[in-house]
């Protein structure tokens, strides 16, 4: 039964992640953080790394403070969430900076109607350069008006 428990706290915190990056995007980076995400939308410097890349670190914190919690402090699904919000950070990371943005050069022949849908989605959001006025939906959960 505890294994059960773990793998649903898993993914319901890997599902939440999702809320949470859509959140955070619309009213955190492109909110009161707009100075952290502007140069992911218009780059004004020749850095491969972007100051955007700085919140990576705090879902990082968000996950050890978790971990912390299982191993220090015996809550049983600190572990199980702080896994999940690894795998959505992970999976983020792909999708996100290596498959639409191709920072690493690979994932570049992945051609099907889901990947363009997801591309599609997040150039219309890239063409907004500035902080306000830009639309803004999860990396894994597309409008289906996208898909076409």
């Amino acid at each position: 039964m505890e294994t059960i428990v773990w793998i649903l706290a898993l993914i319901g915190s890997f599902s939440i992640m999702e809320f949470m990056a859509w959140f955070t995007h619309k009213y955190i980076m492109h909110g009161v953080l707009w100075s952290l995400h502007k140069d992911h939308h218009k780059k004004d410097h020749k850095s491969w790394f972007e100051r955007n890349d700085t919140f990576f670190i705090f879902y990082a914190v968000v996950s050890m403070i978790f971990v912390i919690s299982w191993s220090d402090y015996g809550f049983i699904l600190g572990l199980p969430i702080a896994i999940g919000i690894f795998l959505y950070g992970l999976t983020y990371f792909i999708v996100h900076d290596i498959f639409i943005h191709q920072r690493f050069k690979i994932f570049r022949n992945i051609d099907n109607k889901y990947a363009r849908g997801v591309r599609r989605a997040h150039k219309i959001h890239h063409k907004n350069i500035n902080k306000d006025g830009g639309e803004c939906f999860g990396m894994l959960v597309v409008p289906f008006k996208y898909f076409k």
